[in-house]
């Protein structure tokens, strides 16, 4: 017999309520914020804390690193922790191999752990240079029109 009331569907309708709730306030055009009188609106001394926004980022902890260089350097950290993990399947792959003790079947297995390393190696290298040509197109690109500008 078939359920009429699964996960699945339990999900369909929660998501169709929400996405017609934030179409109708979108339909609407109310903004919770703008539909309050100017006089209750916060200032910029109660949202800071009376503080410029510069003070209130040194305060909070955040950094004045570029955005793009901020961006690079997690790319960079997420595919080199992916070729590490590559690396260790690589890895995994030769152990279980000189550990099969002659077995056709276990060296079989290794054998195609191996290339599934060497072929995620591969994807993740030619990731990080792609990453990295559109990174170093990025900042050349807009490096380049800040400059320009600023000249004229």
């Amino acid at each position: 017999m078939y359920n009429l009331v699964s996960k699945k569907h339990i999900g369909y309708f929660l998501g169709a309520v929400l996405a017609l709730s934030f179409g109708a306030i979108a339909l609407m055009g109310v903004h919770p914020v703008a539909a309050q009188d100017s006089d209750s609106a916060l200032t910029a001394d109660e949202l800071f804390g009376g503080s410029t926004g510069d003070s209130f980022a040194a305060s909070a902890g955040l950094g004045d690193a570029n955005l793009v260089d901020s961006i690079a350097s997690i790319i960079r950290i997420a595919l080199g922790f992916l070729g590490v993990i590559a690396v260790v399947i690589i890895l995994l792959g030769g152990f279980k191999w000189m550990t099969a003790g002659g077995n056709d079947e276990k060296v079989k297995g290794a054998k195609k752990l191996i290339f599934s390393g060497i072929i995620g190696l591969v994807i993740v290298i030619a990731a990080y240079a792609i990453a990295s040509f559109v990174i170093d197109s990025i900042i050349s690109a807009t490096s380049d029109s800040s400059s320009s500008s600023s000249s004229e």
